[in-house]
């Protein structure tokens, strides 16, 4: 989050409720927000780094509040994070070390296995798609495109647990005929 945080102040100074906004309006429902508090940590963290500045802004009617802005390290570090790609998940996902594992040390079953996380992985496109449908403008093609994604994420996790189940019926098929 640190870094999306810095992304945003790139635009301009902000306080941290401005921040939550942002987020929430440039994703939409389709992804977790983080709550106030998270992003308050995270900022004093940030400021701390010396990858923004802090500053206290008095207001007639509420309590000063503090604005955030960014500073050079910061905006090199939004720069490094735009230029280095993103890593492939796939080998550190918790399912692949329990499949890993499992088929490893013989426990639990592993067939057992798959089918509770093909469950997991279709109730969780079940909500993506009632999200799309519900997903307000505001969200826009951004929130529909990470919707999107994340869906066909879903079903590549999908076909890549039916292969698994294949290949480990075709190990045991090929085990009991010895």
């Amino acid at each position: 989050m640190r870094l999306h945080l810095l992304a945003l102040l790139v635009a301009g100074p902000a306080h941290g409720y401005e921040l939550k906004q942002a987020l929430e309006r440039l994703l939409g429902s389709a992804y977790p927000h983080p709550n106030v508090g998270q992003i308050y940590v995270t900022l004093g963290r940030l400021e701390q780094a010396g990858l923004i500045e802090g500053r206290l802004v008095s207001q007639s009617d509420r309590p000063d509040k503090r604005i955030y802005s960014i500073t050079a390290a910061g905006r090199e570090a939004v720069d490094a994070w735009y230029e280095t790609p993103s890593d492939a998940p796939r080998v550190r996902d918790d399912f692949f070390m329990k499949l890993a594992l499992a088929h490893r040390t013989g426990r639990p079953d592993e067939v057992g296995l798959i089918n509770k996380q093909r469950r997991h992985y279709l109730n969780l496109m079940r909500a993506l798609s009632r999200m799309d449908g519900e997903e307000d403008a505001e969200g826009g093609p951004i929130a529909r495109l990470l919707i999107e994604g994340a869906t066909l994420h879903l079903q590549a996790d999908l076909d890549w647990l039916e292969r698994c189940q294949e290949e480990l019926e075709q190990s045991e098929d090929g085990r009991s005929a010895q």
